[in-house]
């Protein structure tokens, strides 16, 4: 960052660097992401609601914009601009990609710009891997985890899982693509673990199964409808927010990471929400149980839906920034700002 006495300059910081400064660093990462949940929930952030940006010619395409701000000594502006277009995987590419854009707190201007597909996914895991912890302390620890969808966020979670001790019994996988699911046996093979893979034609059969049950798909509309299928009270990271019906989000206790994001965009709390007239099934925030401020249920199945809150993209992509900066790997660009002066002086650079 810079003050208002010097010249302002932009870094650009690509996926490779980022990939670089994060790999290996999931406790870290989501000791960033703890504390960033403990500043939101004390009010020291500002976290307006995503605006999404849809398209009548492709309606299952959108691209949001997250924008937010951090206070204190560490404090800066930002926005994340993340697109996903489902389409996208047909010829191999990764359904979502994004930038961020780092504001500095004096003078607004853009001093970073990074990739962000790979902060988003990581901020996402590490979210999910606290919660799992965080929601477990009063429960029985789950042995069998389940992911019903098998993509990049998929991979991230059981990444983030494994780094911070999480080990189990077996590991099941659902995907409606047959060949998603094939894949993403084939990577928890290739990984250090060695727990039992299996994979499950029917959701249901991955549901009654297990204990953890994270759901990272690309869903719409919830095609869960059934409590009865969680009847064994599974925790469940709701991490793609769409999947489950209202009468599976009241049969649940329900801890969001903020009521308005995540009562937003037709979410299954949102749709619940609608249909009831009113948030009585909604539980606690994460902070209020990282705080003790609620202890979650034994005897009901626990779900944590995470909107994504754009100032722990923020927090993160702020680490990223310090430590490309330190290490000398950014990009800069001495004179992306060039009209610096009001009455184009000459010498102003």
């Amino acid at each position: 960052m810079f003050s208002s006495a010097k010249t302002p300059t932009l870094s650009v910081i690509s996926g490779a660097q980022v990939h670089d400064v994060l790999d290996g660093r999931q406790r870290q990462v989501i000791e960033i992401i703890e504390r960033t949940y403990r500043l939101h929930g004390k009010g020291a952030t500002v976290n307006p609601p995503s605006y999404f940006l849809s398209f009548p010619e492709k309606p299952e395409a959108r691209i949001i914009a997250l924008p937010a701000s951090l206070s204190g000594e560490q404090g800066l502006h930002g926005v994340k601009w993340i697109s996903s277009f489902p389409g996208n995987t047909a010829s191999g590419l990764p359904r979502a990609s994004a930038v961020l854009v780092l504001n500095d707190q004096q003078t607004g201007y853009p001093f970073a710009c990074l990739e962000s597909s790979i902060i988003s996914a990581a901020r996402t895991a590490a979210s999910a891997a606290l919660a799992a912890d965080v929601l477990s302390r009063n429960r029985v620890r789950p042995t069998r985890v389940g992911f019903v969808g098998t993509g990049l966020i998929a991979r991230y979670i059981h990444t983030y899982l494994a780094a911070t001790g999480w080990s189990f019994d077996e590991i099941d996988i659902h995907d409606i693509r047959a060949e998603h699911a094939a894949a993403f046996a084939d990577y928890l093979k290739r990984t250090d673990i060695s727990d039992p893979v299996i994979i499950h034609d029917h959701a249901e059969d991955l549901i009654r199964r297990c204990d953890l049950i994270v759901f990272a798909t690309i869903a719409g509309t919830p095609y869960v409808h059934d409590p009865d299928w969680f009847s064994h009270n599974p925790l469940v990271l709701h991490v793609s927010l769409r999947d489950l019906s209202p009468d599976v989000i009241l049969a649940a206790a329900n801890v969001v990471d903020d009521v308005a994001h995540c009562l937003r965009a037709n979410t299954s709390v949102h749709l619940t929400e609608q249909r009831e007239g009113n948030r009585d099934f909604l539980s606690a925030t994460l902070y209020e149980v990282m705080t003790g401020a609620f202890l979650p249920p034994a005897d009901r199945p626990l779900v944590f839906s995470p909107f994504g809150l754009g100032v722990l993209d923020l927090a993160l992509g702020k680490f990223v920034y310090d430590e490309a900066r330190q290490q000398g790997r950014d990009t800069v660009i001495d004179d992306f700002y060039f009209e610096l002066d009001r009455y184009g002086q000459v010498g102003t650079h």
